[in-house]
């Protein structure tokens, strides 16, 4: 699968990087400059509210987007109709858009917690970074599903993605974290 907006990046069942063991990124932008991405299977010990006083009250989980910039806050959803200003970024997936709008349709429950991810820091590649570690074989590509994203128990976004893509992969998503400890 091409490298571009909207794809999903499996990780090697052994690669080894902490920051990236077992993680799907979600790759949000990619062009000559890198790539930009968020992990979506790392949730943390906070609600949104936690962390953004205009949010107070609003206990929609957090996850870590990744290692770079972690008090950058990020969002993805599936409610494009909904939420002005989001970038579609594979088909029913957006990116961002107007915050303020988000946090009042989460208060108003017009839009439900299961509709959207909210994310500290990012995952990012420098030009030629994500191509050569795809050479590498550190990462699976595979395509963006908002039923996984979305409705997945984060601890199942990423044998659930591999599963998808059938015949070995589907083997590796049983694939244990360390085998030695088979």
């Amino acid at each position: 699968m091409e490298l571009s907006r909207g794809i999903l990046l499996l990780s090697d069942p052994f690669l080894k990087d902490p920051n990236f063991i077992r993680s799907v990124v979600l790759v949000c932008e990619q062009n000559t400059e890198g790539a930009f991405g968020l992990v979506l299977n790392r949730k943390i010990d906070f609600v949104l509210g936690d962390l953004v006083p205009q949010a107070t009250g609003v206990d929609v989980p957090v996850f870590e987007g990744g290692p770079v910039q972690p008090t950058a806050l990020h969002f993805i959803h599936r409610k494009g109709n909904l939420v002005p200003d989001g970038i579609e970024i594979a088909n029913g997936i957006f990116w961002g858009g107007d915050f303020e709008t988000v946090v009042e349709l989460l208060r108003t429950k017009a839009l439900s917690p299961g509709d959207v991810r909210f994310f500290v820091g990012y995952s990012g590649w420098s030009a030629g970074q994500l191509e050569e570690e795809l050479e590498e074989k550190s990462w699976i590509t595979a395509k963006a599903d908002p039923a996984i994203i979305f409705d997945a128990p984060e601890d199942q976004i990423w044998r659930k993605s591999l599963y998808t893509l059938g015949g070995e992969y589907a083997q590796m998503s049983n694939y244990p974290i360390d085998p030695q400890l088979n």
